[in-house]
């Protein structure tokens, strides 16, 4: 099965997503427990400087110490991600291909071409549904669901195009 998702149109960049390598991103996010968690919305250059003067810190503290003496901590273990169900967010991938602005909608299509059209800022609070039960969606490569989970999945979503 293909895994491969375009993003064309009205977009600087058109650009080539691969689902089959989502499941080593650490942006992605377990299904099962996604939808009865509360979500804090987290800016990655904040959370960057946080960790940064961390780790800072604790060199001042106790110094350089190699091998590091704190073993990171791992989001999901290999048993985790061989069964679990997990989806990544849409947004990164829409700001990546910078659409350009005069685009006010992306339009998500399916293999037999059924359009699905969203406001890019609806759009944005997606999420693509990449693997259920640790193994790749029948009807992919990708599903939509809403942030919210309430919607039916929107399966088979092989190209967006942001008009």
């Amino acid at each position: 099965m293909d895994t491969i998702i375009q993003v064309t149109g009205n977009v600087n960049f058109a650009i080539t997503l691969d689902a089959s390598t989502w499941i080593f991103d650490d942006r992605k996010v377990d299904l099962n427990t996604y939808f009865t968690e509360e979500h804090i919305a987290v800016d990655a250059d904040e959370k960057y400087v946080e960790e940064a003067g961390k780790f800072w810190s604790r060199e001042i503290m106790e110094g350089a110490v190699f091998p590091p003496t704190l073993q990171t901590e791992k989001k999901y273990t290999h048993k985790e991600m061989r069964t679990g169900t997990f989806a990544i967010a849409v947004a990164p991938f829409l700001k990546n291909a910078q659409p350009k602005a005069e685009a006010t909608q992306a339009v998500f299509i399916d293999a037999q071409g059924t359009e699905y059209a969203y406001s890019l800022e609806q759009a944005n609070t997606l999420l693509f549904k990449f693997s259920q039960d640790g193994s790749m969606l029948e009807n992919g490569p990708v599903y939509i669901l809403d942030a919210d989970g309430k919607n039916e999945p929107i399966q088979g979503i092989v190209r967006i195009d942001v008009r």
